[in-house]
């Protein structure tokens, strides 16, 4: 055997008989088996299952396809060959949840041949990694075709127990935690689950980025075999290779999110040569559409440590009908009377070094997309906000990427809204910053729904959450401290703050009260203003999913901690081990507390503390704490007690 290049080559081994081949994870604690037998009265079926420590999570489960023309590629299969391997490499993204990603994983590429019409030869590869496995087809040839048309793909997740989910049908829908045999038709992923003795798993997808979005139902046959289900029909030129089909295996909910580069593992590395005009940073919506309120969000955005300005819908026209043309500035007079003088803000912003993303909505994208882009460019723009783009289907799938491709070729950075869920993309095209496809802010999102959304949805990578701050929505469902802590527990490379709030003007000033929607001068806004959105170092410090999470993540020498809960009244105990030991530090912890003397209801405490410190977060209901720890200046020591 041979090493380089990170990559342990083995010998290729070829069968006659069929028999159970294992692939375990680095670890030994996964076993992938893979066989070709008779499962339901299908003969010679390819199948997996997955062990982890020793307990079956997934049963022998079928995989193939049914072509357009009624073509079962799903039995009649003799193994040909198997080839192993094993890859060992750490890699730097260009932003993301921590500074440095392993890949480590054991690879099996299964070769296998139906000898029946239409003969056909199809590779299936497995890959075991610690934190789960991972699977993906390639159809060499299907008879004397140089194109395939696939209907359905039949891959099988079958489950021994109706184990515990958590599930929604549409991108932006509610969660509802429930069954697996309750989970229906359309669920999309990743789909995590509670095993009872294997942990927690999620089934999730990986490199989807010219096929049709896979989604999952019941068996109609097994109520615990769920089914993977297409957006629509599959043509491709042969050979072809599919996205990857992933099962993601922790111990808790918290280290599903912490292993969650899997996905980015799983994709190609960074195909953009230079990229240092992709930044991440803080973003806030221009809402009033006018020159006074750019300039006022600009300013604002200089004072409080945002780097963006985004214009959202209205500033080309009404976004939902054709006629209106996304290379003009012109003002949809049912959102704005104006003037708004955009090149003049986006002159303006760039001398404060402050960014402009330009909202375009879907109809003047599928239309002007060639024009739109180098003319931004042009303009100066920073980024766009790609609106209510089509999904799940192979067109608009392949339409979407090609779209994010065209966007690095003229240096422009990309938001996707609205049903869109990431499946690692980020990594071999960074200036795709973010995507909605996550039930946010915009939709009134209560806590426990917050809280199962981080251990599902926000699984599969960023997550544009839309948070807001003086929205009245903040009272009914949550709490202002809540809010702060969700920008560490929400992981955005873009994050949104003040998502239906506005910098004051001078006719603000001349009124005693703020009006409800005006960002005030609260004290505890400067957590929003040190808060950064992309980490080196991020850590689960206590979760249940739908109930509460503690999350730690640290950029460069700075940690910040977020603890929301959902329901009764709770104390967090925060072990403050992950501090260097010879080191002292200033913890700021921003808590509720409804004696605030502001419209906020939010105090302030700071402490020194250090790697020994044990820190209480006592949080209301329905709400959250958060706190800021970064190294102590000299001379501290008189100004702040040591937190005891």
């Amino acid at each position: 055997m041979r090493k380089f290049a990170g990559i342990l080559l083995f010998t290729t081994l070829v069968f006659s008989p069929c028999f159970a081949i294992e692939l375990t994870s680095p670890n030994g604690h996964i076993q992938l088996m893979f066989e070709i037998s008779d499962i339901d009265g299908t003969t010679k079926c390819p199948n997996y299952s997955i062990f982890v420590n020793k307990n079956e999570l997934v049963a022998p489960s079928g995989l193939g396809f049914e072509l357009a023309d009624g073509t079962d590629l799903t039995q009649d299969f003799e193994l040909v060959s198997v080839n192993t391997s094993t890859h060992d490499e750490t890699w730097r993204p260009v932003y993301g949840e921590r500074e440095l990603i392993r890949n480590h994983y054991n690879q099996m590429t299964v070769k296998i041949a139906r000898n029946t019409e239409p003969q056909t030869i199809m590779d299936l590869t497995f890959r075991c990694f610690n934190s789960g496995t991972a699977f993906c087809y390639t159809i060499h040839n299907v008879g004397t075709s140089n194109d395939v048309n696939i209907k359905e793909e039949r891959t099988e997740f079958r489950f021994l127990k109706d184990h515990t989910a958590w599930t929604t049908d549409e991108a932006q829908d509610p969660y509802r935690k429930t069954t697996i045999s309750r989970v229906g038709k359309n669920a999309e992923r990743p789909l995590t689950i509670q095993a009872d003795s294997t942990g927690y798993a999620a089934i999730a997808e990986a490199k989807l980025v010219d096929y049709a979005r896979m989604k999952l139902a019941v068996s109609d046959n097994d109520s615990l075999c769920l089914l993977s289900t297409l957006g629509s029909h599959v043509n491709a030129a042969l050979p072809l290779t599919t996205p990857w089909r992933v099962i993601m295996v922790a111990d808790s909910p918290g280290q599903l999110l912490e292993q969650n580069d899997i996905i980015l593992n799983l994709n190609d590395p960074c195909a953009i040569e230079d990229v240092s005009w992709i930044k991440p940073g803080k973003v806030i919506r221009e809402t009033t559409l006018t020159t006074d309120g750019g300039l006022a969000c600009v300013d604002f955005a200089v004072k409080h440590n945002l780097q963006y300005v985004e214009f959202d819908a209205g500033w080309y026209g009404f976004e939902h009908v054709d006629s209106s043309d996304a290379t003009t500035i012109t003002v949809d007079a049912k959102r704005s009377a104006g003037p708004l003088d955009l090149h003049h803000i986006i002159h303006y912003a760039a001398s404060k070094n402050i960014g402009i993303i330009l909202y375009v909505n879907r109809r003047a994208l599928e239309r002007q997309l060639d024009e739109i882009l180098p003319l931004y460019q042009k303009w100066g723009v920073s980024g766009v906000k790609y609106g209510f783009v089509q999904v799940g289907s192979q067109e608009w799938t392949s339409w979407l990427h090609m779209a994010i491709r065209k966007a690095a070729a003229h240096r422009l950075m990309v938001d996707v809204h609205d049903e869109y869920r990431p499946t690692g993309y980020s990594r071999t095209f960074p200036n795709f910053m973010t995507q909605e496809g996550i039930r946010g802010d915009e939709e009134k999102q209560t806590n426990d729904l917050g809280l199962t959304t981080l251990f599902t949805r926000l699984l599969a990578g960023a997550g544009d959450n839309t948070i807001c701050y003086y929205n009245s929505r903040v009272d009914t469902y949550a709490t202002h401290a809540y809010q702060l802590a969700k920008t560490v527990c929400f992981y955005s490379p873009w994050q949104f703050l003040y998502w239906y709030d506005r910098p004051p003007s001078s006719r603000d000033n001349k009124s005693e009260a703020l009006p409800s929607n005006v960002i005030g001068d609260e004290p505890e806004l400067e957590f929003f203003d040190a808060v950064p959105t992309v980490w080196d170092e991020t850590r689960v410090l206590a979760a249940e999913i739908g109930k509460y999470a503690v999350i730690a993540r640290r950029s460069d020498k700075e940690w910040f901690v977020g603890a929301m809960s959902s329901g009764p009244e709770r104390i967090f105990t925060c072990n403050l081990d992950f501090l260097n030991n010879d080191e002292t530090y200033l913890a700021s912890i921003y808590s509720d507390d409804m004696n605030a003397a502001t419209r906020t209801h939010v105090k302030i405490e700071r402490f020194l503390v250090n790697h020994k410190t044990m820190l209480k977060m006592n949080v209301l209901e329905n709400g959250g704490c958060a706190v800021y720890i970064t190294p102590a200046k000299p001379g501290l020591e008189g100004d702040y007690p040591l937190y005891e």
